[in-house]
């Protein structure tokens, strides 16, 4: 882990404290959403998967988990727009209340593609939960039902969110100045 010490890294845009405050808070409404249900969570890799494991321990419910991996971004710091997805699920989603868990959303492109994948799998229905939205990116209206924060558009790290694969570990989210 970094000690902030790396100029590559600027502000703290959300605390260590804000995070595990709000994750708590989303995992109590899943929790009462989903309360006769057990949702399938679906994290997408690989920047979603430290988000996931701790939403996962703040749902009081059972919850089986898969992960996807997409890829819209390549080694850039702006999605491309083309989406493929690198590794998919390995469980059938038939009839399965599936929860999808993002990092961040930024054209809403790549989860819009992503959605209407899972919708030809015929689950029973499918929600997203995403931990950050960047301000006045998206195309249209992502339709997320869970959101953790909403984020100026700018670069990010921690978290689980990467600049050429470094900074995941962060235990913050910080703006990136590289």
């Amino acid at each position: 882990m970094t000690d902030g010490a790396d100029p590559r890294i600027g502000e703290v845009i959300v605390s260590t404290e804000a995070l595990q405050a709000r994750i708590a808070e989303l995992g109590a409404e899943i929790t009462a959403d989903y309360a006769a249900q057990a949702p399938l969570l679906v994290g997408v890799l690989k920047g979603a998967f430290v988000f996931m494991a701790d939403l996962s321990r703040a749902i009081d419910l059972p919850v089986e988990f898969d992960f996807m991996a997409v890829s819209s971004y390549g080694n850039a710091t702006r999605s491309s727009g083309v989406v493929r997805i690198v590794k998919d699920l390995d469980l059938d989603l038939s009839n399965r209340h599936v929860l999808i868990v993002e990092d961040i959303i930024d054209s809403g492109l790549t989860l819009g593609y992503l959605r209407k994948n899972l919708l030809a799998r015929n689950p029973a229905s499918v929600e997203v939960c995403a931990l950050l939205v960047r301000e006045g990116l998206q195309v249209k209206d992502p339709d997320l039902r869970y959101v953790g924060f909403h984020i100026p558009p700018d670069f990010v790290v921690g978290y689980g969110l990467d600049a050429d694969e470094r900074f995941r570990n962060l235990p913050y989210v910080a703006s990136y100045k590289g």
